[in-house]
């Protein structure tokens, strides 16, 4: 049989190439980072800011110490946190984008959320108002949505595990306390742990029959909704015992002021039955839920691209004819990331915060000579129920106020003193409760002839005098400041 013939296109062609494996990727090192200012500390844990050398990216970098979580038996929270975190993709949580370990230490590298934690705002302001109490909770939803949807539970929904990034958009961590549900190894891990999660928004199943489920986390959901508005979680007490008790009764009041529309939405997730929680599966899921009056208006799916509402101060309304108030600096900048230098590299560059000058001799506008003062100093601790109190400070003025946080009130008697000093003391106790800080960056601020603020770096003190005589304690802190800061126009 003849030769067929070889059609060019089959014949031999030059040897081309091969192609060269793509070269591994290197394994990040510690080395790779320069470390900076610690963002927070768990039980087993520490989470510092860290910047890629090669590429100037910041992160959230958790660090774990290996013969610790041996030690402690934390190796199933460590995985099962890797495990969790691998599978979520959601703008609403942290996001795990690489791990790698030297020889003593575990690290994470972790989405960085600048703006911190979401609870010093709540106590920063004290409570939230509608807008921002929608919104946010709106955002947890819509995580939840997420996370149950990938058949994960958190178990430790709280404040102090909602951060808040750059844009003041939340995302959810700490998910070393979450259950994967039908992952073999949290099988009858019910059984072994009496309690897992934070005592104030801990569900009342998981304390009675030793189980969450996904209504679990709808439980924490209310509880932090009525923390928004209120200022303070549903279940308060002395002590984690007392807690459970009310958590497993019921026991809990809406104060006077709590809006109508939310408290419905607060009622419908505080149910002991979880399969009658608003949101839960038995319920038909996530569509009620979003469908609340509460969140009319919300866009669930541009949540993320949404612009959050301001963050101002907010003194609710106590009774229907009365106001809110809000104050005029808004807040979106509380435990900032912006600079990871030591206070200590600037010291020795010799930039140092502005030292207190020492106490002025002086009331009012007198000037007090040395042995005037100590004439003042001795009368007012023969006759002054206050000056065990403060010190060997003489009282510049003094009255009853109500302090508040939230919906919240407490009667206090309020110290002003040389120093400065701001005292409050609990009248009935005579009990020292506490002293407002005083920095050059206090502000006072009156919003009528009964309330006044008293804005700090980190807190906002809402006060109600009612002898209405909010104006003559703005003007006197505005005059002590002064004394000891100078004016605001030559601060600045």
């Amino acid at each position: 049989m003849a030769d067929k013939p070889v059609a060019e296109s089959d014949q031999a062609k030059p040897a081309q190439p091969q192609a060269q494996p793509a070269p591994a990727k290197k394994k990040k090192q510690p080395q790779d980072f320069v470390f900076g200012k610690i963002l927070g500390e768990g039980s087993y844990s520490t989470v510092q800011l860290a910047r890629e050398i090669s590429t100037g990216k910041e992160y959230a970098m958790k660090i774990l110490e290996k013969r610790h979580i041996i030690r402690e038996k934390k190796v199933p929270y460590v995985s099962r946190e890797k495990d969790v975190l691998s599978r979520l993709s959601h703008p609403f949580f942290v996001q795990l984008f690489f791990t790698f370990q030297d020889k003593e230490r575990l690290y994470y590298g972790l989405s960085l959320a600048r703006k911190g934690e979401l609870l010093p705002y709540i106590n920063k302001l004290g409570s939230f108002d509608l807008k921002c109490t929608q919104f946010y909770s709106a955002e947890i939803i819509s995580a939840l949505l997420h996370l149950h949807g990938l058949g994960i539970i958190h178990r430790d929904l709280k404040p102090e595990n909602i951060l808040l990034s750059e844009d003041m958009h939340i995302k959810i961590t700490d998910f070393g306390t979450a259950k994967i549900l039908g992952s073999p190894e949290q099988s009858g891990e019910a059984g072994r742990n009496s309690f897992v999660g934070t005592a104030q928004y801990v569900s009342p199943e998981l304390l009675t029959d030793k189980k969450a489920c996904k209504s679990s986390d709808l439980w924490a959901l209310g509880c932090i909704i009525y923390q928004l508005l209120s200022g303070l979680p549903p279940f308060r007490a002395s002590n984690e015992y007392q807690i459970f008790q009310r958590i497993i009764k019921l026991e809990y009041e809406f104060p006077n002021g709590f809006p109508d529309c939310p408290k419905g939405l607060v009622e419908r997730l505080l149910v002991l039955d979880p399969t009658k929680r608003l949101g839960c599966d038995e319920m038909g899921g996530f569509p009620p839920l979003q469908a609340d009056p509460f969140y009319e208006g919300i866009n669930w799916e541009n949540l993320s691209k949404e612009t959050p509402p301001r963050l101002l101060p907010y003194l609710p309304a106590t009774c229907a004819d009365e106001p809110g108030f809000w104050g005029e600096s808004e807040i979106n900048s509380l435990n900032s990331t912006d600079s990871d230098i030591d206070v200590g590299i600037l010291e020795n560059l010799g930039i140092v915060e502005e030292d207190v000058p020492a106490p002025l001799k002086r009331q009012g506008n007198t000037m007090l000579s040395e042995e005037e003062r100590e004439a003042k100093l001795r009368k007012q601790n023969e006759e002054s129920p206050w000056s065990g109190f403060v010190g060997n400070n003489l009282i510049l003025k003094t009255g009853l106020v109500d302090k508040r946080k939230g919906l919240f009130a407490r009667r206090r008697q309020l110290i002003l003193t040389e120093g400065p000093h701001l005292y409050y003391v609990d009248t009935n106790a005579m009990v020292l409760k506490g002293e407002i800080p005083w920095t050059k960056d206090l502000k006072v601020e009156a919003k009528n002839f009964r309330i006044f603020f008293i804005h700090t770096p980190n807190r906002t003190y809402y006060l109600e005098d009612p002898e209405e005589n909010a104006d003559g304690w703005v003007d006197t802190v505005d005059e002590v400041h002064k004394m000891y800061f100078g004016s605001r126009d030559d601060a600045s």
